[in-house]
C-alpha cells in the first residue's frame, strides 16, 4: 500500500516506494498484456501497413478543467496527431514527470481518466516511465506520450498535396478549448461552464479517408486555426483566404475573446479537424462529417487560391484583412 497522502522524492528513487506508485496507480489503470513493468521494452504486434509514430508532452493548467483533464488529453493529443496523419492508433508510450507534493488520490484521478480515454480509442499504453521532481519545479504533473499508428498502405496525406483551389473545412466550433482552461483559471474574474472540446478525432478522420480529393489533415492546436492556415500558406506558396462569417465560434468563446482582446481563430482546439480537400469531394466531406455528432456543426470555411502566400480573412461587412503569424502566446500552458 502507498503510504501518505502525497508524492515525495522517494516515489522516484527506484526503490519500494516507486515499484508501489507505479502498481498501485499507473498499473492499477492501464494493465494490458503489452504494458510489463519487469522489462525495459514491449513487444508491439502490428497488423500490415504504413507505421506512424508521434511524440507529444502536456502541461495543461489547470490539471482538470470542464471537459477534461490532463490525463485524458494526454491520450486524445497523441491520438489525434495519428488520426490527421491517416493513421489508427495502436499504442502508446507514457513518461509522467510528477512534482513532490501531489496528491496520491489527484494522480489516480487522471491516470483512471488516461486509462479510460485510451480504452475508448482502442489503445494501449505498452510502455512507460515515472519520474519524480522536486517541490516547485513542476505544474503537479506533466505527461510525455509516444503514439504508434498504422496507415494502410498506399494512403498519403501532406502540404504537398494541395493545389490552387481546393477547399478548406473545420469539423466544428473552434477556440471552445483554450476559452475553457481560460475560464477554469478564474482569471482577470471570469467564470464560466464552457466545456473544452477534448477528444478523440478518430471518427471524424475515418470518414473522410475513403474520399480520393483528401489532400490534408490537422488538429488545430496550439495556435489554433489561423496558425494551420499560416501553415498551408507558406507550405504551398498559395494564398488563403478565410470566410470569416462560416468559421463556427461559439457565443461564449467569442464573448471571452471580444472582454479579453483575444481572436478565437488563434486559441487552441483539442476535438476539432481542419481538412482540405479537392473541390469535387468537399460537399462529400461535409455531408459525412454532419452526420456525425462530433461534426454536426462542420463548415466549409475556405479557400486556397493563386496569390501571396499570406491568410486573408473575408469579414461579416465585406471586408478582409490579413492575419498575422502568431508570435505571442496568448494562453500558455493549455495543452
Amino acid at each position: 500500500m502507498i503510504d501518505g497522502q502525497h508524492v515525495t522524492l522517494a516515489h522516484g528513487n527506484g526503490g519500494r516506494f516507486m515499484r508501489e506508485l507505479i502498481e498501485e496507480v499507473f498499473v492499477r489503470h492501464l494493465a494490458n498484456p503489452e504494458l510489463d513493468t519487469r522489462c525495459d521494452a514491449a513487444h508491439l504486434p502490428l497488423p500490415e501497413g504504413d507505421v506512424l509514430v508521434t511524440t507529444d508532452g502536456f502541461t495543461v493548467q489547470p490539471l482538470e478543467f470542464p471537459g477534461g483533464d490532463i490525463g485524458s488529453l494526454a491520450v486524445h493529443g497523441t491520438v489525434n496527431d495519428l488520426a490527421v496523419a491517416g493513421a489508427v492508433p495502436a499504442y502508446l508510450s507514457l513518461s509522467a514527470f510528477i512534482e513532490e507534493g501531489l496528491e496520491f488520490a489527484r494522480l489516480d484521478r487522471l491516470v483512471a481518466s488516461m486509462a479510460l480515454a485510451a480504452r475508448e480509442c482502442e489503445v494501449r499504453v505498452a510502455a512507460g516511465d515515472t519520474k519524480v521532481v522536486r517541490r516547485g519545479e513542476g505544474g503537479g504533473v506533466y505527461f510525455a506520450t509516444t503514439g504508434v499508428g498504422i496507415r494502410r498502405p498506399g494512403l498519403r496525406l501532406g502540404l504537398d498535396r494541395i493545389r490552387e483551389g481546393d477547399v478548406i473545412l473545420a469539423s466544428g466550433p473552434v477556440g471552445d478549448h483554450g476559452t475553457a482552461v481560460l475560464l477554469a483559471r478564474e482569471q482577470f474574474g471570469l467564470r464560466g461552464d464552457l466545456a473544452s472540446d477534448a477528444a478523440s478525432v478518430l471518427p471524424l478522420t475515418t470518414a473522410l479517408l475513403d474520399l480520393p480529393g483528401l489532400r490534408f489533415m490537422r488538429d488545430p492546436t496550439r495556435g489554433g486555426l489561423a496558425t494551420v492556415a499560416h501553415e498551408i500558406a507558406h507550405e504551398t506558396g498559395l494564398c488563403v483566404r478565410l470566410d470569416g462569417p462560416a468559421i463556427p465560434v461559439r457565443p461564449p468563446v467569442a464573448s471571452v475573446c471580444e472582454m479579453l482582446g483575444f481572436d478565437p481563430l488563434y486559441l487552441a482546439c483539442e476535438g476539432r479537424v481542419v481538412a482540405v480537400l479537392a473541390p469535387g469531394d468537399a460537399d462529400r466531406a461535409l455531408d459525412a462529417w454532419r452526420a456525425l455528432p462530433a461534426g454536426s456543426d462542420a463548415a466549409r470555411i475556405g479557400v486556397v487560391q493563386n496569390g501571396r502566400p499570406q491568410v486573408v480573412l473575408e469579414t461579416e461587412l465585406g471586408g478582409e484583412r490579413c492575419l498575422e503569424e502568431l508570435e505571442d502566446d496568448p494562453l500558455p500552458r493549455i495543452c
